[in-house]
């Protein structure tokens, strides 16, 4: 198979010395411009995904992906409701739960809660509770024990710790011949739990699902269970399906509704990033357009001799994209390698830096981590590479339809 003429000629106006040096310069110029707009987009666009990754584990750590709630007591059915969820295809496994809101006393101090009675060993089916326990365990919260866990600020803040009592007061009141009082209940502390950035730290107790029920009056009480799915992604569709199976007394819910807003700001935000970097080559693009202008009016005699010999227009035009072409080639090559060097060693590269200038660029009480995450992923190095190779090709059509309005006769009359 013979070569095409104007890869030839291409591939040697791209390795010739210009007489121009200028044209020389203007072309390393852009060769290197979209080398590092490609690897600005790549690192970027990998730290994006490193935070949504490192922010989704951590969020549903705990969150349940969907829940179906009932103001019904289900102690004697949540097998069988269970049983009925996991007809959905999507859904991995459940767990019961019984929850209520109340407030807590030690001594003076008081802080309104929210408290949620689990099973510990249905629980570790679908949440990752148990790892974020910090101090003592979740196996102590055994039925008729009336022991709790308690999120790291609130001990903090409260002064609590692992054996301390404390009261949980309910909405509901007991009347007695001596008047009202207030129903509560004293639990002991047998646990601490953390989760990054705090979320649930400050608000949600963690109980037995037995001794909830004993807290919590039937009406003041919510009953149901959590849901884990083997894609987050598909919980509005699981919802639809999980109402087409379970009676009208169940409610719905999932994450989208509660938190979807925020996630999808998260990825709204990885969007504009991206548009935005994107100037980055299309900047390094104009650049090739004036290297490939210049490189005209240098061969415009070599142009004309070309047409003189037979050589088509169209194959004068694909001269000067085979040229644009490669340098847009190279630049996104080499911006390919260095941008996966530094998004692979981007969170070594952070801390070193964090190190040297005694700073902290990320805090765990902001964005749930405190480290700078990295996630590479192979769509968005496609997606970076074919933008980058498209503005290049773009770059090239004015100047090589500047070539191929080349007149022979014009172009060599001063030669």
């Amino acid at each position: 198979m013979k070569t095409p003429l104007s890869l030839i000629i291409g591939l040697r106006y791209t390795r010739a010395k210009r007489r121009t040096h200028f044209v020389s310069f203007i072309s390393l110029a852009s060769l290197l411009g979209i080398g590092l707009g490609v690897m600005v987009l790549i690192t970027v666009l990998s730290i994006m995904n490193g935070f949504n990754t490192q922010i989704r584990e951590r969020f549903f750590a705990i969150t349940p992906a969907v829940t179906v709630m009932t103001s019904q007591n289900i102690a004697n059915s949540w097998h069988e409701l269970i049983h009925a969820t996991k007809k959905v295809p999507d859904v991995k496994d459940a767990a019961p739960y019984v929850s209520g809101n109340g407030m807590i006393m030690k001594g003076t101090q008081f802080a309104g809660v929210s408290l949620m009675g689990i099973l510990p060993s249905e629980e570790a089916k679908i949440s990752q509770l148990e790892k974020h326990i910090i101090e003592g365990n979740l196996d102590s919260l055994q039925s008729g024990k009336f022991n709790v866990v308690i999120g790291k600020s609130l001990a903090q803040s409260l002064h609590l710790q692992i054996g301390d009592h404390i009261n949980i007061l309910t909405p509901q009141t007991n009347v007695t011949l001596v008047g009202i009082f207030p129903r509560y209940k004293t639990f002991n502390i047998t646990g601490i739990y953390h989760t990054t950035g705090g979320l649930y730290d400050n608000t949600e107790l963690f109980i037995n699902m037995k001794d909830a029920e004993v807290l919590f009056l039937p009406g003041q009480r919510e009953s149901g269970v959590h849901m884990k799915l083997r894609d987050l992604y598909d919980a509005p569709l699981v919802t639809n399906q999980l109402a087409g199976v379970l009676s009208p007394e169940y409610s719905i819910t999932n994450w989208t509704i509660q938190f979807g807003a925020f996630f999808q700001a998260l990825s709204m935000e990885k969007t504009m990033l991206f548009v935005i970097l994107l100037l980055i080559v299309a900047v390094a693009a104009f650049n090739l357009v004036s290297m490939l202008v210049m490189a005209v009016n240098d061969k415009r005699a070599d142009i004309a001799i070309l047409r003189t010999l037979g050589a088509r227009p169209s194959t004068i035009m694909m001269t000067f994209v085979v040229q644009g072409a490669i340098v847009g080639l190279f630049g996104t090559i080499l911006g390919l390698i260095f941008g996966l060097l530094l998004a692979a060693n981007v969170t070594a590269i952070a801390n070193e830096l964090q190190h040297l200038f005694h700073m902290q660029f990320v805090r765990s009480d902001v964005y749930f981590i405190n480290f700078v995450p990295s996630k590479i992923q192979l769509s968005d190095v496609l997606e970076v590479c074919l933008a980058s190779m498209g503005f290049s090709l773009i770059a090239t059509i004015y100047p090589a339809i500047l070539a191929f309005k080349t007149q022979p006769a014009e172009a060599l009359r001063y030669e």
